[in-house]
């Protein structure tokens, strides 16, 4: 394991990074000064210049979050703390002459949890095959995505989206530094899964980030993550509240908390929200604001998001991954009369009988994914393909191992093609019944046109965009192939179907 050290000079310094596996490697660049001490709760600041050399060799912190979520290997877990906005620079080992794509990873993790450093987020397979590959950490949790604006004062100024923020401000270094380490600073393509997937579609509606990506990957975007500015004041009302300061003291009770107590504290919010949910989850975007001026599904719909090439879908058996781990998925009757509570009795029959068998424990399955990922990713297809090329997935591929536990092709299982994990130790594990070929197979096809795409932005010439004439979809399986508008049925019965609406 002989590793050499490499080293490149950016804006703020000089990076040492190492090499290793036929790619350069950089880890944990700060792209913004850390949002420390007085700067809690505001947006990013630019980067501090250094002098020497930063040893850019191990992940730093990644943000504060339960700890159980920041396992890096058995009985190793990753530091967390504030100073977290840093991101990893992956890039190949042979310099190719012309400036190479860029394709920067925006982590999910329901915008509670999650880091850069996470070992499937690694990106060399992506690097190796011509890319800069970058991941970035953003603030999650009651730090960065609960919205905490409302309770701004004169004294201690509070700033919403401030996740959005430290993305932008992560896409401008992009734009500023990426040359250097080989990358095309035009030519840079934005991709995310789940809480990330649905960051990627909020940034095509960010009049701050445009011109700082060309094209945009969504996997599994999650639903009803968009929130006023009314129903994220509550919140913060009753945040405070459980913090156990009184309002008039609430500032102060922030800027004092330890991150401990403000990951503690959310969770608590969290579950006390699924009883009687506002209209949006406690975490996530806040539309309104000058930052983010509009719900992104309305913006695209209207003309007014970036019109860039977009490739979105979601994977066959979203939902089956939440009857076993993170329950907060409707994914049985109490909870899903519950969620449909409130609508007039004939929009919730349209509904359950869109899922024959409703409500057998598979089609209540099928119903929660579809309320939590399938509708997020119907609306967005439908509304941007009006305005920019628009390409539809869905990811039904699951070796027989995933079959046998029950779990299918469910979220986050299209990451094992994305980062081509079916060649790594871990993969021939998830493979050891004879599908190793098929697999690869997938990961190929899946890597190739999402690398494709961030060249042009065009995915493959046997892959029509998505219009609303004929509703292409590119299914992903043992044989890839062309489905038009599958589950029609389902899309449709959920048309204008909000959290709001309820």
């Amino acid at each position: 394991m002989h590793e050499h050290v490499v080293r490149a000079t950016i804006n703020s310094g000089t990076v040492e990074g190492f090499t290793r596996d036929g790619v350069h490697r950089w880890r944990s660049i700060p792209y913004a000064q850390p949002p420390t001490g007085p700067l809690r709760f505001q947006a990013p600041r630019p980067v501090q210049p250094w002098r020497g050399v930063r040893y850019c060799h191990g992940f730093g912190n990644c943000a504060p979050q339960q700890r159980m979520y920041t396992a890096l290997g058995v009985g190793k877990y990753q530091p967390m703390g504030e100073d977290c906005l840093t991101l990893n620079v992956t890039t190949p080992k042979r310099r190719r002459e012309e400036p190479m794509p860029v394709m920067v990873f925006i982590h999910g993790g329901g915008y509670i949890l999650g880091s850069s450093a996470t070992p499937i987020y690694d990106g060399a397979a992506l690097a190796r095959k011509g890319c800069v590959y970058v991941s970035v950490n953003y603030r999650v949790g009651a730090l960065g995505c609960l919205d905490l604006s409302s309770l701004s004062t004169s004294d201690v100024p509070i700033d919403d989206n401030l996740f959005l923020r430290d993305l932008v401000m992560a896409l401008r270094w992009v734009r500023d530094n990426i040359a250097v380490f080989g990358g095309d600073p035009d030519n840079v393509t934005i991709f995310g899964e789940s809480a990330g997937a649905q960051a990627v579609a909020t940034l095509l509606a960010v009049p701050a980030a445009k011109g700082l990506f060309a094209h945009a990957i969504s996997e599994s975007p999650a639903s009803g993550m968009v929130g006023t500015k009314e129903i994220r004041a509550q919140y913060a009302e009753q945040f405070v509240e459980l913090l156990g300061a009184d309002s008039n003291d609430a500032t102060r009770a922030l800027m004092a908390a330890r991150p401990a107590t403000l990951v503690n504290t959310l969770d608590e919010l969290i579950k006390h929200a699924r009883t009687g949910m506002l209209g949006a989850f406690a975490v996530g975007p806040t539309s309104g604001t000058d930052y983010l001026p509009l719900d992104p599904v309305d913006a695209m719909r209207t003309g007014q998001a970036h019109r860039v090439p977009l490739i979105i879908g979601s994977n066959a058996h979203e939902g089956r991954l939440f009857t076993r781990w993170l329950k907060l998925l409707p994914t049985n009757q109490a909870m899903i009369e519950a969620l449909l509570g409130g609508l007039e009795p004939e929009q919730r029959e349209r509904i359950t009988s869109a899922y024959p068998g409703y409500p057998d424990e598979a089609a209540c399955i099928r119903l929660g994914g579809d309320f939590a990922f399938g509708t997020a990713a119907w609306q967005i297809a439908e509304a941007h393909c009006e305005h920019a090329p628009t390409y539809r997935y869905r990811y039904d591929y699951a070796p027989r191992t995933l079959h046998w536990s029950g779990l299918g092709a469910t979220h986050a299982t299209e990451l094992f093609a994305v980062f081509d994990l079916y060649r790594t130790r871990f993969g021939s594990l998830l493979t050891a019944a004879a599908d190793g070929r098929s697999a690869r197979r997938v990961s190929d096809d899946v890597q190739t046109r999402w690398r494709e795409f961030s060249r042009t932005g065009v995915p493959g010439d046997d892959w029509p965009p998505y219009t609303r004439a004929d509703r292409a979809v590119m299914v992903f399986d043992r044989k890839s192939r062309i489905v038009h508008d599958p589950h029609a049925e389902r899309r449709t019965a959920w048309e204008g179907f909000t959290l709001a609406t309820r």
